[in-house]
């Protein structure tokens, strides 16, 4: 049986800047991940319009051969498609099974995690939004400088910086396109009418390199980004994962699914026992210390299988969070008749800020401006015959915008997470209800959205509006909470479980309260402040 000095569970945003913290201190680190891996880039100097003159089947590239990239007639209100060449991201192993009700989770299993899909939003919290942590933003500000450092973010400090803290290394945006452009001409005009009104517009922070960062190039606007960058300019956890195999005292397991940990005298983590996905016996591997880094949902199913492991009672862990979002397309008026940007930046550049008079419950939009996405999922909503659709939205491309709208939420106890099924292969059960006053803070902001657009030359078409189903965000956070008081099912202020003293828990499971940002940058934040304790 190996042994392993310090033993981390997942190679997701949290894990790798885990696992790379304690090697820059000397600490030998092992990473046991199940690793789903994609495929190689096809022909990386090409822009995505040149895949589609180049390519010898470009459809099967675009929608894949099964034409799983569409979203067909009756898929309810998304806007989003998986693209074929991101389906590895979300591929989960044999015998794993999870239900949902009220709530429809997402989990990944790939090498990189999550955040191998994401669209790079990245963004400090402040002390108002982390008013129910055990630490506030001093605490975390060297950490934010730290991750800013590894992965690159462009940004700017405009009016936005209200609520994003400002911290190092910081590179210049990114170019916009002009339909951003536009908007934010717009804005310039109306910036005095839209403050008074708590409306705030600027650019959105994004792991996406505007210069050359530690090998990997800058953006070249090639309209790639949803599919993949083939120049490593938009950052994704796997890259980190890279360079912590540079390191002699880095051990990286692929092809293995944890199950549960054991345990030995003093309710100490002696080892952990995991799965070959191939097939074959479990293995045992031992460790001195141990870090949950899965995901805030993997993370919980593995304590509770060891809970129930150990004790034979079934717990269930309250205060599961997600961010409810809300997209809200828009149609520029000034855009009408452009032709619209192929070659640019895919994902938002520009963000939209709600002041609500308290930092806990601010509200967040990042503002994507439609340029090379897939557009049949507008086509289809559209209430006319298909070449009719088609038509309106080829001469409305470059108009076509969405707002992302996100929305905080708290720990509650109608929100848990526990194990459902026979011991060998639980079947994890989440289930979610809404806080009541969810659909007023939604209307309010929705019509605030609304005003803010119309003052900005916008509209949005009538049944547009989508409000997504929670777990449609994978902001998943609150299930093993750090607190100040010590309680079972809880973690201190540096993430060590109070159950077991050599479990670390370095993913979203901890966070006590979810503000409305995206919390990647946060939890990789946070991940190197525990690391540094370690």
């Amino acid at each position: 049986m190996m042994t392993a000095r310090v033993l981390v569970i997942g190679s997701g945003a949290s894990g790798v800047h885990f696992a790379l913290s304690l090697l820059e201190r000397g600490i030998g680190v092992t990473m046991l991940d199940v690793g789903h891996t994609g495929r190689p880039a096809v022909a990386p100097g090409s822009t995505l319009n040149g895949l589609k003159d180049g390519l010898d089947d470009p459809s099967g590239y675009f929608l894949g051969d099964d034409f799983g990239g569409v979203l067909l007639p009756g898929t309810p209100g998304e806007y989003y498609g998986l693209p074929p060449s991101k389906d590895y991201v979300f591929d989960t192993p044999s015998g794993f099974a999870q239900r949902g009700h009220g709530f429809a989770p997402l989990f990944s299993f790939a090498r990189g995690g999550l955040a191998e899909a994401w669209t790079g939003g990245s963004y400090p919290l402040n002390d108002g939004e982390l008013a129910d942590f055990p630490f506030d933003y001093r605490d975390l500000s060297p950490h934010y400088d730290e991750v800013a450092r590894r992965v690159g973010i462009s940004g700017a400090a405009d009016d936005l910086g209200r609520f994003f803290p400002a911290h190092a290394h910081l590179l210049p945006p990114l170019d916009l396109d002009p339909h951003s452009r536009r908007l934010m001409a717009s804005y310039e005009r109306e910036r005095g009418r839209l403050n008074g009104q708590g409306v705030f517009v600027g650019r959105t922070r994004v792991a996406t390199l505007t210069r050359e960062h530690n090998g990997r190039l800058p953006c070249n606007y090639s309209g790639r980004c949803l599919w993949g960058c083939p120049r490593q300019s938009l950052y994704t956890p796997s890259m980190t994962l890279r360079q912590c195999l540079t390191f002699d005292t880095f051990t990286y397991v692929p092809g293995m699914q944890v199950r549960h940990l054991n345990l030995g005298p003093g309710r100490l983590v002696r080892s952990v026992t995991a799965r070959p996905v191939q097939g074959g016996p479990d293995l045992e591997i031992a460790c001195d210390r141990v870090a949950l880094a899965a995901g805030a949902l993997l993370s919980t199913q593995i304590f509770l299988a060891t809970h129930a492991r150990e004790t034979g009672e079934r717990a269930q862990l309250a205060g599961l969070m997600d961010n409810r979002q809300v997209l809200v397309p828009f149609l520029n008026l000034g855009m009408l008749g452009e032709r619209f940007a192929a070659d640019a930046y895919q994902y938002h550049m520009l963000g939209l800020g709600l002041e609500t008079g308290d930092g806990r419950s601010y509200v967040h939009g990042q503002i994507t401006t439609l340029k090379t996405a897939l557009l049949h999922p507008i086509i289809q909503r559209l209430p006319f015959d298909l070449a009719t659709s088609t038509a309106i939205v080829r001469a409305m491309h470059a108009a076509l915008g969405l707002v992302n709208l996100n929305f905080h939420d708290t720990r509650r106890s109608t929100n848990a997470v526990a194990l459902e099924g026979d011991d060998t292969d639980p079947v994890l059960t989440v289930q979610y209800a809404a806080p009541a006053d969810e659909p007023a803070r939604i209307a309010q902001a929705l019509g605030r959205v609304r005003s803010a657009l119309w003052r900005l030359d916008c509209v949005i078409p009538p049944g547009m509006v989508h409000v997504r189903p929670m777990g449609a965000s994978v902001h998943y956070a609150g299930t093993l909470p750090m607190t100040r008081a010590a309680a079972p099912f809880t973690a201190t202020p540096d993430c060590r479980s109070r159950d077991y003293d050599n479990l670390y828990l370095v993913d979203g499971a901890t966070f006590p309260f979810l503000p409305a940002k995206n919390l990647t940058f946060t939890l990789m934040a946070n991940a190197a402040r525990v690391a540094a304790g370690v």
